[in-house]
């Protein structure tokens, strides 16, 4: 049997953490194979497997992998006890407990996870255009420092997302970017062929780095670009593929002994 594969940030060790690819799952056809999100088509039972294995991935019960119902909001849910019926209406999740991971899906928007290692307060965002654009980065920040977290000492690691290169948007896109932020007009850039191209992970770094979050990094991979490891909506969507599924990235307040860190699979 194969492991789920996952990517993990310098910044966030030694807590368990992981950026999930789509393999080491049990899923099949379009969903092959770490297929987790609830909502798809995808069969119950498969998506079920899948979410025990990244749970188990971070050294916790299937039970304490706590996501949410997203809907490209702005909107941060504190988690201070594991939901005990249905899942919370947010796109990001901000926790102390340290018996708990949360976590977000996504098939090319940005997932974001950020930890105050001191204060030892995790957070779980997903961040597509229109959270990014309402602020869910910012506000994912200030709730983590209205729990007890210092911005300055958050660290926080932006997973696979759709890259600039497959990214391409219309002009109305971009003014809707502007007419908000007009320091946004550099993560745009037209292409050889005259197509507009947004720079969505860029622009997730930079609010970071507004936010005055201490450090920042982007894993640097395109989930448009790897159809082996990364589900994408966009890629879907351009060769009519009906279905398609979601990955996991999730972090726990948590710390691993270093044995059990240091041996966790890699994609």
């Amino acid at each position: 049997m194969m492991a789920p594969k996952f990517l993990r940030s310098k910044f966030l060790q030694p807590l368990p953490h992981g950026f999930f690819t789509r393999l080491g799952g049990v899923s099949e056809g379009a969903f092959a194979t770490l297929n987790c999100g609830e909502r798809s088509i995808d069969l119950t039972e498969h998506v079920a497997e899948n979410r025990r294995r990244v749970a188990a991935s971070l050294m916790l019960p299937a039970d304490r992998l706590v996501t949410a119902v997203q809907t490209h909001s702005a909107h941060v849910e504190v988690i201070d006890s594991v939901p005990k019926a249905g899942r919370p209406a947010a796109d990001g999740l901000v926790t102390s407990l340290p018996d708990i991971a949360v976590g977000v899906l996504t098939a090319d928007c940005q997932p974001v996870l950020l930890v105050d290692h001191e204060a030892e307060i995790v957070a779980a965002v997903h961040a597509g255009w229109p959270g990014t654009l309402g602020g869910i980065i910012e506000n994912a920040v200030n709730k983590m420092e209205r729990l007890g977290a210092r911005r300055s000492k958050i660290s926080a690691a932006v997973g696979p997302a759709i890259s600039q290169e497959n990214y391409e948007v219309g002009e109305e896109f971009r003014e809707r970017f502007l007419s908000k932020d007009g320091r946004s007009s550099r993560f745009f850039r037209i292409d050889r062929q005259g197509s507009l191209r947004f720079d969505l992970p860029g622009y997730g770094m930079e609010l970071l780095r507004r936010s005055e979050v201490g450090r920042v990094e982007w894993l640097g991979h395109c989930t448009y670009g790897d159809s082996r490891r990364f589900y994408s909506f966009r890629r879907s969507c351009h060769l009519k593929e009906k279905n398609f599924g979601l990955q996991i990235s999730a972090i726990a307040a948590r710390r691993l002994p270093l044995s059990m860190s240091a041996s966790e699979p890699v994609a």
